[in-house]
């Protein structure tokens, strides 16, 4: 197997998706890079123009032990330093649950960078519906594993909802994959029948202006 597919075979599947969607030698930007898996990816094998930031310290860390360019902050604040069009991708993965001001933010994503990627957990996946008809508590799954008291995520976001939430923002979806991944059995798949029940993510491409 060759150095690209192990890498690609190590990350989330989310994240393979996205990486296919990003040409190479592309300028991108990762909001919320975690430990830098995406962006150490597109560096290896698409050679893109590179950059990221994350608030936690450990992570950013990592990222600089793996050779990344990566700065600790909130990127609430951090993208205003940017002038427009820097990049061609800004990507948000799995973090705009956890949001104050979406519409801010993906709005100065879309200043700074030609197109945006983002993905998030799919809070009407048929699991999360069935959760809360029968057993009455706040859903716990693992692509939302946390308590409501505990949880980082303050947004609850379905597919449905950021389809119609585009059109009255006012962005195109270029782009939208929905998967479905279980972190028991490692089943990872597209879902293209019944996505806002069937998919645990969804994944979308937007960039300005009205479809």
């Amino acid at each position: 197997m060759s150095a690209a597919k192990t890498d690609n075979h190590n990350m989330r599947f989310d994240l393979r998706i996205i990486a296919s969607w990003i040409e190479p030698g592309a300028k991108v930007i990762s909001l919320g890079c975690g430990e830098g898996d995406l962006l150490s990816f597109l560096k290896k094998n698409k050679q893109i123009i590179g950059t990221g930031i994350d608030n936690n310290e450990d992570k950013v860390a990592r990222c600089i032990e793996r050779g990344l360019s990566v700065l600790q902050g909130d990127i609430n604040e951090e993208l205003s330093d940017y002038p427009d069009g820097t990049f061609d991708y800004v990507v948000l993965s799995q973090t705009l649950q956890q949001i104050y001001q979406p519409s801010t933010l993906l709005r100065a994503m879309l200043r700074i960078g030609k197109k945006g990627i983002v993905s998030f957990p799919n809070f009407s996946h048929w699991r999360i519906r069935l959760q809360l008809l029968f057993a009455g508590y706040a859903p716990v799954s693992h692509q939302l594993p946390f308590d409501w008291y505990d949880t980082p995520n303050i947004r609850v976001i379905t597919i449905k909802d950021f389809r119609k939430y585009s059109k009255k923002v006012g962005f195109n979806i270029l782009k939208e994959v929905a998967i479905n991944t279980n972190g028991r059995n490692k089943q990872e798949k597209i879902i293209k029948y019944l996505p806002n029940m069937l998919a645990t993510y969804g994944i979308f491409l937007i960039a300005n202006g009205r479809s």
